[in-house]
């Protein structure tokens, strides 16, 4: 991207939100790449790229010694695994074979070399967090049976065996109960949900994470072990850690096989080994080294050695690394330009990961042991100017509850501290009017069980270069603060979290930061619904965009997938004994309290908040008079991953800004249809 202003020439003088940027929506959306899931096998590395311009299409991608790079995956398939609906863990790869996840049919392939895929499954099963256990010639993963109708899926714990190289692997022999190949045996049933499946290095023992309605992973999950016998099937079981208050994650066998965890039994998820019979914490501190498992086999930390480990932690809202040295114990932290979010991998000579920082987009990094330097192996998307760039200001603003309609009795309730990142508007060539302040997005993240960072994010810049201010908040119910900052949105769902972001918006205007009639709240899924909540239940914003958001949690609590299907019960509670606390906290039933325009996105093949949910609510908008747009796509699933209908909807959504503030936008964009739209 061009420098601008370089001379230091005088700044146009034009009001926020008229600014001109070369930070397109097609600039800041089209050439990204998501990139996760990076596995090491010899001296290659290898990682999952989420491509927009191929409509979403997650390719594997090969880095081989010589620093070659090789998209591995055919065009045909896209690798992608539906198991507890949002997937992840949808390939391993092991001496130099890959076995995948294919998202049209979610069948297993092997892929060896170059050569084509072969399915290894047969339609009816969704598999994911596949392990090899090279003992046993086999992978061990987690799997979904779909075989049973409209009833919910059965997960499990599934051994696969591989067929011998040569050996024909696309047509199983069908088992005698007809429902599943000959090849395939459970080794565990029985709970509803599964993760990790990992064996020792010897091959002698398995450990997995288990968890059960209403639990979701992050609320509490049970680590087991169990030996395997030498033809393959699992002797006694023994409970390691966890409970329905206790969250596990990443269970990791060491290479001198002792058993890793992290566990949050202290408030914090912090690093434990298993001893013998005793755990022992690794470095116990205020900090987090984990975080929601909405998507299978992520990973915070990894052998370097049996007796040095590469740890990612978050505190203060930010990832750091460190080494833990275990014999004797050491703590050292690593300063690094970067921060490691996600997908952390390590050998004798260097550690990856998935990083960024708030000037440099996510990209595949090594560090290389000894000069502790992060090199890029693979940009997400292009560099922006610093210039160009607002670089975000990590703050902390108070809120206080809501009383409600009616006093309470006894001590007012206390205020609460809330996380968030400012970002002022940021253009080299333009400057607004004396006085005057700029508009502000207050964004709500998804999940709602879930963060948001300060890493460079192009679309946050969109905003900013034309003059807008950003405030993202990390609202109660948010990970990286603790499981007391996670827990306040316990049966709190719709309050807190849209006190916090009313409160942040309130806050940035007492601070001079934004103009009072010009707040926008903006999300997508629960952010969606947090947004549309906002918007009814409270008068602070001037506007609002909900990406495929929810309106109705009634309507969700009885039609939504297996994962999330009793996600609600500790969020709000049980249902249907707590159906009129669903009514009340449902925005559809309150449009009478909308004052405001809103713009709605959805995609029309969303199976986790379906599509009626937004037409509902732009429906009863469009009934009640005010402003209202209503954007829909084709194909598009939860989250959009196609790269033309991303741009549009970062284009309609400055379209509508536009037209209901009445500020001249500098883009050419193909206008959006607006119901009762302002004269």
């Amino acid at each position: 991207m061009a420098c601008g202003n370089p001379s230091g020439t005088k700044r146009t003088v034009a009001p926020y939100g008229t600014w001109t940027s070369p930070l397109t929506a097609a600039r800041a959306t089209s050439g990204a790449l998501r990139l996760d899931q990076i596995q090491l096998d010899g001296d290659a590395v290898y990682w999952l790229e989420g491509r927009a311009s191929e409509g979403g299409r997650n390719v594997i991608v090969r880095r081989g010694p010589d620093g070659t790079m090789t998209d591995v995956t055919p065009p045909a398939f896209n690798v992608r695994s539906r198991v507890h609906e949002y997937g992840g863990a949808a390939y391993t790869v092991h001496a130099g074979t890959i076995y995948f996840s294919n998202f049209a049919d979610q069948r297993l392939y092997r892929q060896t070399g170059g050569g084509a895929p072969e399915a290894l499954t047969p339609a009816g099963y969704f598999y994911a967090d596949c392990r090899i256990d090279p003992a046993h010639r086999r992978l061990l993963c987690v799997r979904e049976d779909h075989t049973h109708g409209d009833a919910e899926p059965i997960n499990t714990i599934t051994a696969i065996s591989i067929p011998a190289p040569g050996a024909s692997a696309s047509a199983p022999r069908a088992s005698a109960d007809k429902k599943a190949p000959a090849f395939q045996t459970v080794l565990v049933s029985g709970a509803d949900f599964y993760s990790d499946p990992i064996v020792n290095p010897a091959g002698t023992a398995m450990a997995w994470l288990q968890w059960r309605h209403p639990n979701m992973p992050w609320d509490g999950t049970e680590l087991w072990t169990a030996a395997i016998k030498a033809d393959g099937s699992l002797a006694a079981r023994a409970h390691v850690a966890g409970g329905a208050d206790e969250s596990i994650f990443q269970p990791e066998w060491s290479p001198d096989g002792m058993l890793y965890f992290v566990s949050d039994r202290t408030g914090w998820w912090n690093l434990y080994r298993q001893r013998g019979a005793n755990t022992e914490p690794m470095h116990p501190m205020s900090a987090e080294f984990g975080k929601p498992q909405w998507g299978l086999s992520m990973v915070t930390y990894a052998f370097i050695t049996a007796t040095r480990i590469a740890a990612t932690y978050v505190e203060d809202g930010r990832w750091k690394l460190a080494l833990i040295e275990t014999e004797p114990r050491k703590f050292e932290p690593i300063e690094l330009a970067l921060q490691p979010t996600e997908s952390i991998r390590a050998d004798t000579r260097a550690i990856y990961f998935v990083g960024g920082s708030a000037t440099q987009p996510e990209m595949i990094a090594r560090v290389n042991l000894g000069a502790m330097e992060a090199e890029a192996l693979r940009m997400s998307g292009e560099k922006i100017a610093p210039e160009w760039i607002a670089v975000p200001e990590a703050l902390t603003f108070r809120v206080t509850p809501d009383r409600g309609p009616e006093p309470h009795m006894g001590e007012p309730p206390a205020p609460r501290e809330v996380h968030a990142f400012y970002y002022a508007p940021t253009n080299p060539n333009f400057a607004a009017p004396a006085g005057e302040k700029p508009p502000m997005l207050v964004l709500t993240h998804g999940g709602p069980t879930g963060a948001t960072s300060d890493v460079l994010d192009p679309e946050v810049q969109f905003w900013t270069s034309r003059g807008f201010a950003v405030l993202d908040v990390n609202y109660s119910g948010s990970t990286g603060y603790g499981r007391g900052y996670r827990d306040r949105l316990k049966g709190q769902w719709g309050v807190v979290d849209v006190e916090d972001a009313v409160g942040g918006a309130q806050a940035m205007v007492a601070q001079g930061k934004a103009d009072p009639a010009r707040l926008v709240i903006r999300g997508g899924s629960a952010g969606g619904y947090t947004t549309l909540a906002a918007l009814t239940f409270h008068t602070t914003f001037n506007a609002g965009a909900s990406y495929y958001g929810i309106s109705d949690i009634e309507v969700l609590a009885r039609d939504t997938h297996k994962f999330e299907s009793r996600y609600l019960d500790s969020l709000i509670g049980p249902y249907p004994a707590a159906k009129d606390l669903y009514i009340q906290r449902s925005p559809i039933h309150f449009t009478d309290r909308l004052s405001c325009p809103l713009i709605l996105f959805q995609g029309l093949e969303d199976k986790v908040v379906p599509p009626n949910q937004s037409a509902m609510m732009a429906e009863a908008v469009r009934q009640k008079g005010l402003p209202v747009a209503y954007v829909t796509f084709a194909g598009e699933q939860h989250g959009f991953r196609k790269a033309e209908n991303i741009i549009r909807a970062l284009e309609a959504e400055l379209y509508f800004y536009g037209q209901v503030f009445r500020f001249a936008i500098a883009d050419q964009i193909e206008p959006v249809t607006i119901d009762n739209p302002y004269r």
